[in-house]
């Protein structure tokens, strides 16, 4: 899907480095020290335009969050959602290719993985710009905690098979598997995220799996 450029957004992503942290490989082995507590730090790849990450924060205040975006277009709206949420101490937003997660982050400086409505990449030749391709689960495993968590959400069922397979094969322990998740009767948990409310209301099944390293 191209993305549509949006005026002015490397200008305004720029003018807030309190929250969309600059230069974050400086920062390697260091990400505590950008938060105003020492907490557990989860990270979302891909996070959209921000809601889920958001919406965690003000549910955890106990644990940090960073949010991963590589597109300006993207990141700016995320940090525009931020910036009127109000004072989030415990989430960041970090402007960086998922490829890139083992030059940003130490071994084991995050808690765990957060993956939601990830491109599904259809074609073959493609498998491994996927998320949940074994080349992004050994990065994953590397700067997570020992038994680090990956927790995953999607629309797409082929996606959601072909991660199955990949995460099963790479050796991890489902803990935990959805294959429609809005069914399921206590979800008080679970944060949407804007494709999840959009889907969803729709009458898509929403698939998610929860693996452990």
């Amino acid at each position: 899907m191209r993305l549509r450029k949006v005026k002015g957004a490397s200008e305004t992503i720029a003018a807030h480095p309190e929250i969309v942290i600059p230069n974050g490989e400086e920062l390697k082995g260091n990400w505590q020290s950008v938060f105003e507590k020492e907490q557990p730090i989860y990270i979302e790849v891909g996070m959209g335009k921000g809601q889920f990450m958001i919406g965690m924060a003000k549910q955890n205040p106990h644990l940090n969050f960073i949010g991963i975006e590589k597109f300006d277009s993207v990141m700016v709206r995320a940090l525009e959602k931020v910036l009127e949420a109000g004072e989030l101490p415990n989430l960041k937003l970090l402007k960086i290719d998922a490829e890139d997660l083992t030059d940003i982050f130490a071994e084991n400086e995050v808690e765990g993985v957060y993956l939601n409505f990830s491109d599904p990449w259809p074609k073959p030749r493609h498998a491994k710009r996927r998320l949940t391709h074994e080349n992004f689960l050994t990065r994953y495993e590397q700067i997570t905690v020992p038994n680090g968590y990956l927790r995953f959400k999607t629309d797409n069922r082929l996606l959601f098979e072909y991660s199955l397979v990949s995460v099963t094969g790479y050796g991890m322990k489902l803990e935990d598997v959805a294959l429609d998740l809005h069914q399921r009767e206590a979800l008080d948990w679970n944060i949407m995220t804007e494709y999840e409310e959009k889907f969803s209301a729709k009458g898509q099944p929403i698939y998610r799996l929860e693996a452990q390293f």
